[in-house]
Formats: C-alpha cells, structure tokens, sequence
C-alpha cells in the first residue's frame, strides 16, 4: 500500500472512529449526539474543501491530526472508560502523521537526485 492511501485510509478511518465513539460506543450524556458528531467531524471534514489537490488535502488532513492527536491522550489519560477508543484515535493520528511525513521525505530525495 503506498503511503498517501495509507494517509487516506487513516483520516477516513477517523471519522469512522469519531461516528462510533461519540455515536455510539460511549454517546454523550450532557449534550445531543448530533451536537457531538458535529464537533467531532467537522474538522475532518475541513480537509474535502481541498480535495481538488489531493496533495494539499492531506497536507490539511494531516494538520487537523494533530487535535484528534491531543484529545486522544487527553481521554486516554483522563477517562479510563474511554480509553480504548482514545488510544486508536491517537494510533491513527500518528499513522496519518508518519505515512504524510515519510512521502514528504521520499518525494523531496527523489527532486534533490
């Protein structure tokens, strides 16, 4: 599998992850699940404004990663009963991460040669 699919595969594996977490797995009990999936999606959504440009799209992917990176260890460390689902967020954040920074790298060795 080459690295921008996986980098793919990993953001839309996210948003899979947000539907099951907040929708439900553990829904939440302060807030309507729809408000929830709202706030949860709506940044990984951002990244389809640039899908024109699959490159940029991932570059923006791979940005917004990094909140979904944040409030994995946040849950991860702060509420045992969501931990499993926090530790696959913060899995699939540094899949995305690691897959968009490894094919950075290739692509700039294979300009510089």
């Amino acid at each position: 599998m080459n690295l921008r699919r996986m980098a793919f595969a990993a953001w839309a594996l996210l948003a899979v992850l947000q539907v099951a977490w907040h929708g439900l797995l553990l829904p939440p009990t302060r807030m309507p699940v729809v408000i929830a999936l709202g706030f949860s999606l709506l940044p990984l959504a951002l990244p389809l404004l640039a899908m024109r440009r699959p490159q940029r799209a991932l570059f923006w992917a791979g940005l917004v990663s990094l909140l979904y990176f944040s409030h994995g260890v946040m849950e991860a460390w702060s509420a045992p009963a969501e931990r499993g689902p926090a530790l696959v967020e913060i899995a699939l954040s540094v899949l995305l991460i690691a897959a968009l920074g490894i094919d950075a790298r290739r692509n700039r060795r294979r300009a510089d040669v």
